[in-house]
């Protein structure tokens, strides 16, 4: 659990970096529909939760800079006895200000007739434009109320309406203590859910049931619910990157890309592996994810203070690229294949992306044109992989149709790197022991 002084230290940080005639207003997620009257489960946004730590929705938080700290206002709902019947008993404005640290609380069913008064007179008015459409009307409106009430005398010009992104995101891709220990919970959550698929896979069962198994186990860990829909791809549906139908038959002899990480506290854990329905790799199968591992551990080797953050992805790719066309997948000699464009027809995405409160977090990955250094506080995963599809006519059928990743959860430590994710076995043999070969034998 993150501490409340933690988020009044972020609160305190972003105020600071700005002069006294700004204001900051940043709403928590709609509520979404999912059919007529039945909702979605509700998430706070990301940015909205970082600074505040409250999980309620229609909510608003205000910060004024000024004064020592400036001032931390919550909009929230009231407690209603009669809707608590319905939906349960709400955080409240007595709760918002004594849990949640709030200098003071108000009714959200009041913001539109306070915020313009807040609003009145400041120069600027940080607001994470363009997010909900919604909101954003109300916020324009606002303004505009404000310059009819002016008239004449708005002669200095209306407020600007800057995004907070910029400020909030760097903080957010720096991760406190209390933060990795957060997501370490996630990682280990994901780990224990990706066991229990690998050691239930059998011919004959449907994706949909691994992926079961997956969530059952995330909310043995107190994670009810995953980070991200799952991916549990048996088969040539490994080759589409975002493949979320999981309803196909694990069929003996396939591979099965499981891609799942499991959210704690709204902090993520983002782990593939790849393994076999039947527990026991074929040669061409196990070519091309040994390929994949050996790629993996090039580009987690790199990682640490001070290399930018694509260096992983260049490690990868010179190992990705160099192998195919040791195995014939691609052609040419392997000392170039890496500067020429051939890999990229079966390795498209990048290596890895921010993690955090988001799956693919926030923050840059170039400053000023330049890719970013590795810093201690980051998060990052990596997960090379190879994608050759059914219908690649230009490589050989033995090839046609595998789809290997391999994803890891990593750390920047100030003097390295910690791989989160390290208790999820991915060496050929451990994978294969996991994943039921032993019992194959045994039967055999």
């Amino acid at each position: 659990m993150i501490d409340r002084r933690e988020y009044a230290r972020r609160r305190r940080r972003v105020v600071e970096s700005l002069d006294d005639t700004c204001i900051v207003i940043v709403p928590t997620a709609p509520v979404m529909l999912r059919n007529r009257d039945v909702e979605y489960p509700f998430r706070p946004d990301s940015d909205f939760y970082y600074l505040t730590g409250f999980a309620e929705s229609e909510a608003v938080a205000v910060m004024i800079p000024g004064r020592e700290q400036g001032e931390y206002l919550l909009f929230c709902r009231e407690r209603d006895s009669r809707r608590d019947l319905w939906t349960g008993r709400c955080v409240g404005l007595e709760d918002a200000v004594s849990k949640f640290g709030a200098d003071d609380a108000f009714p959200v069913s009041d913001l539109d007739d306070i915020l313009p008064g807040l609003m009145e007179g400041r120069s600027k008015v940080y607001y994470p434009i363009g997010k909900y459409a919604d909101f954003d009307y109300r916020v324009l409106n606002w303004a505009n109320r404000l310059r009819r009430q002016r008239r004449g005398r708005y002669s200095q010009g209306s407020a600007e309406i800057v995004a907070l992104d910029h400020i909030l995101h760097d903080m957010r891709l720096y991760k406190s203590a209390a933060e990795l220990r957060t997501i370490r919970h996630a990682v280990d959550a994901s780990v224990a859910g990706h066991k229990r698929a690998m050691a239930a896979s059998r011919p004959g069962l449907h994706e949909y049931q691994l992926e079961a198994e997956v969530l059952h186990e995330f909310a043995r860990h107190g994670c009810r619910w995953a980070a991200y829909p799952s991916i549990v791809a048996g088969g040539v549906n490994g080759c589409v990157m975002h493949y979320t139908d999981n309803g196909a038959l694990l069929n003996d002899g396939d591979l099965v890309l499981l891609d799942a990480g499991a959210e704690y506290q709204f902090y993520a854990g983002d782990v593939t592996r790849t393994f076999p329905v039947n527990g026991r790799f074929s040669p061409v199968q196990r070519a091309i994810y040994e390929l994949v591992l050996s790629a993996q551990q090039a580009a987690i080797d790199v990682i640490r203070p001070g290399n930018d953050c694509n260096a992983p992805h260049r490690a990868a790719v010179a190992v990705i690229a160099a192998g195919l066309a040791d195995l014939g997948v691609i052609p040419g000699p392997a000392r170039t294949a890496g500067e020429r464009s051939d890999y990229q027809h079966f390795y498209m995405p990048s290596t890895g992306h921010w993690l955090g409160l988001d799956v693919h977090d926030v923050g840059d990955y170039k400053v000023e044109g330049a890719w970013r250094a590795f810093e201690p506080g980051m998060v990052t995963t990596v997960e090379p992989g190879v994608y050759i599809p059914p219908d690649a006519t230009q490589v050989a059928p033995r090839w046609r149709g595998i789809a290997v990743r391999i994803e890891d959860d990593v750390a920047v430590t100030r003097h390295g790197r910690e791989v989160l994710s390290a208790a999820l076995p991915k060496a050929v043999n451990a994978v294969e022991a996991l994943s039921g070969a032993s019992d194959h034998d045994e039967a055999g």
